[in-house]
């Protein structure tokens, strides 16, 4: 697919697990695997081994074995696909995820069954997303856990929060909420317009300090 070079592009970064895919789609292999029955109402924590009751150790041998498989078979949030496809048209999208280096081939292969476009790939094998959003000069960042959401907007990031019962919290006015996939594309238009209004403004008054963009509460 061939962008329209002729636009302004934006760098936009997207986390994968619990943004792009559902957030619950290792709850049957961890019912399976540690014999529970949970559902996802019952998912209010981030970190699986708090949701499992399990500690770190027993987890990371339970991803070592499952994680693979669980990455291929998770299911898409609705409308994601769709989305990014029409943002590539216009944007670059960077995937920035803290799966470790050795799920590359298996996230690769599944953004490819869902016909999702990309131009770059970062795994970190780490929750510390800022370094990467820096290098990637991103202009906008979508994320699922709200611990990144807070520290990348500290760092001075604009964030889309894509609600999850492990997220609720208090947001800064860079960070803003989101129900639904449906919703990424006007938050987008409304941003370019407010940067291209502040482009005319400095324009017009040179040597104005204007601040960052901020998104507003919806």
């Amino acid at each position: 697919m061939n962008k329209k070079m002729n636009q302004k592009m934006m760098n936009i970064c997207i986390d994968i697990d619990g943004t792009v895919t559902e957030a619950t789609y290792w709850l049957k292999h961890a019912n399976t695997h540690f014999g529970r029955t949970l559902t996802p109402a019952d998912v209010t924590e981030y970190n699986i081994d708090k949701v499992l009751g399990i500690d770190q150790a027993t987890y990371n041998a339970f991803y070592a074995r499952y994680g693979e498989a669980m990455h291929r078979e998770s299911e898409i949030r609705p409308g994601a696909s769709a989305v990014i496809n029409r943002l590539y048209e216009n944007h670059r999208i960077h995937f920035v995820t803290a799966r470790s280096e050795t799920m590359r081939s298996v996230s690769l292969e599944w953004l490819n069954s869902q016909r999702i476009p990309l131009d770059t790939l970062s795994l970190l094998g780490s929750h510390d997303k800022v370094r990467q959003a820096r290098e990637l000069n991103c202009d906008l960042f979508i994320e699922d856990r709200y611990e990144n959401a807070i520290q990348l907007s500290l760092a001075g990031f604009q964030v889309l929060l894509v609600d999850c019962p492990y997220n609720r919290g208090a947001l800064p006015r860079s960070v803003q909420r989101i129900s639904s996939w449906h919703h990424v594309e006007p938050l987008i238009a409304k941003m370019e317009h407010e940067t291209n209004s502040m482009k005319t403004l400095s324009h017009a008054l040179p040597g104005y300090p204007f601040g960052m963009l901020q998104l507003a509460p919806a």
